[in-house]
């Protein structure tokens, strides 16, 4: 989900390149149907999407890394601290009501539906951050 919505947000950007990767993963399994239904209907409908575990060529091609919660991130920082420098947290530059900066996003893995569009309202808060706080620590 995280990787379709942001696709949409930088469609037109062409100094962007998007990828996602699991701490996690398992190699080529599917989008959940719920994650599948959620991005259609915000018009972020992507097509033949396969996971992936995180490895360290896409971290070492990457120039910034975004975990979904604190123990993804403490995953990177164990498995590939020599990319330590990249990793931040998705929410890390959002103040969600009621919650404030940093925060984990949601796992709506198993909770149905709404769960889901929970994740989607969080990632459409913090992308337009990701984006502003990228475009200012890039070349």
């Amino acid at each position: 989900m995280a990787e379709a919505l942001f696709r949409k947000a930088v469609l037109d950007r062409v100094d962007y390149s998007v990828k996602s990767a699991g701490v996690a993963a398992s190699e080529g399994s599917a989008c959940s149907r719920e994650t599948a239904q959620i991005c259609k209907e915000s018009g972020a409908a992507f097509e033949g999407f396969k996971s992936q575990p995180v490895s360290a060529k896409l971290l070492q091609e990457a120039t910034h890394v975004f975990a979904m919660t604190q123990g993804h991130l403490a995953a990177l920082e164990g498995r590939f601290p020599e990319y330590c420098e990249k990793y931040y947290l998705v929410c890390e530059f959002v103040d969600l009501p009621g919650i404030g900066y940093g925060a984990d996003v949601p796992d709506p893995i198993g909770m149905g539906r709404l769960a889901y569009q929970d994740v989607a309202e969080v990632l459409e808060m913090a992308i337009p951050t990701i984006i502003a706080y990228i475009d200012q620590t890039t070349d």
